[in-house]
């Protein structure tokens, strides 16, 4: 089992859900935690639903880890309207996380890679910063070299997530518009996200 498979399961298991949705989660067989105290259950207090709200949030998109995450929170809070529903657009902006979204990659580490590995162009360039912010419009495709990977190939026959509406998909060109940034209610989330907890979390930090 390769490292970012394990961590990957690690999560699921620590957060206590099927995060991604996936069939092959161990939380489907082992619906609680790790360790020898892992079953045991006790009542959350306000600020343990607020993180658990949080690390779902960063767990999903791949670990973005605490200082990434949290200028994600601060650019939420400058720019205008609602900070929890911004800062979901920007998550969903990430070009790793449109790479996954277009099921160019079964998980979002994979599409993480595709992105670092310099398989992606945005707008005919290649970018290699998973956290690179697509704009409306901007077309995200792989590489010629790569379009026929196995990989990519079995990734696209996948059942298990459907595209969004926000994202145009083209298979045969291996390649996808960024139609518009999405709502919460927009994103296809297996599990329910909560951002306005994050906002509060990081509100009382």
């Amino acid at each position: 089992m390769t490292k970012i498979v394990t961590t990957k399961y690690k999560i699921d298991r620590r957060l206590g859900i099927n995060l991604w949705g996936r069939p092959k989660s161990p939380f489907n067989a082992r619906a609680y935690g790790p360790g020898q105290h892992g079953q045991r259950r006790s009542k959350p207090t306000d600020y343990g639903i607020q993180l658990m709200a949080k690390q779902k949030l960063k767990g999903y998109y791949g670990r973005i880890n605490e200082r990434q995450f949290r200028r994600l929170f601060d650019e939420a809070v400058r720019r205008k309207g609602d900070t929890s529903e911004n800062l979901i657009a920007l998550l969903e902006s990430r070009l790793d996380a449109v790479v996954y979204r277009a099921c160019f990659a079964v998980t979002i580490f994979a599409a993480r890679q595709l992105v670092s590995h310099k398989h992606i162009t945005v707008n005919g360039k290649v970018v290699n910063i998973a956290s690179y912010q697509v704009q409306e419009g901007d077309i995200v495709a792989i590489r010629d070299p790569f379009k026929d990977n196995i990989r990519i190939l079995e990734a696209l026959q996948n059942s298990e997530r459907e595209v969004p509406t926000y994202l145009d998909v083209n298979t045969s060109d291996r390649s996808c518009r960024f139609i518009g940034v999405p709502k919460l209610a927009d994103v296809p989330y297996p599990v329910r996200m909560e951002p306005s907890l994050v906002v509060e979390f990081y509100s009382k930090a």
